[in-house]
């Protein structure tokens, strides 16, 4: 009996970390390629943003990506003819916060082609929408010692 005991705990412990359903899902959902078709703030102004430490806000709109969930790894390819143009890798985690509200933490963190990271470095987005046709992250930065979020919304484009 103990022993039954002991067995039926170590299998709800380890049932318990597993995924959730609904990260699973979300998974299945942002499978495919996208388009950055805007970014936009929660102030109103003009402001000097670069995104992932890659590139202006201006290079990313317009920009195509590629989520790969199975191995959990994507590529986005800037494509703006005034920006440095061409494919970045990255790796990424869908991490669920909130079940009720749908909103997870969203890690990306760029690579190399290899999926390595030069300077293991990444950037916790929350994914605030998901649903087959769109996506929006959002990113909360300091500006003047006050927050500040940064808007990206995605449309899915037919594979």
């Amino acid at each position: 009996m103990k022993k039954l005991l002991m067995l039926t705990l170590f299998a709800c412990t380890i049932l318990s970390c597993g995924t959730s359903k609904t990260v699973i899902q979300s998974k299945k959902v942002i499978k495919g390629y996208w388009t950055l078709n805007d970014i936009s703030y929660s102030e109103s102004g003009t402001f000097n943003v670069t995104l992932l430490n890659d590139a202006p806000t201006e290079c990313f709109e317009g920009s195509s990506w590629r989520f790969i969930p199975n191995n959990n790894t994507g590529i986005y390819t800037i494509n703006n003819g005034d920006c440095v143009i061409g494919d970045r890798n990255f790796v990424f985690t869908i991490q669920e916060v909130d079940e009720e509200t749908g909103l997870y933490n969203f890690l990306l963190k760029p690579t190399d082609a290899k999926n390595k990271s030069v300077d293991n470095k990444g950037f916790r987005l929350n994914l605030t929408q998901l649903s087959d046709t769109n996506m929006q992250w959002e990113q909360t930065v300091l500006l003047e010692g006050k927050p500040f979020n940064i808007y990206m919304n995605f449309i899915k484009n037919n594979e």
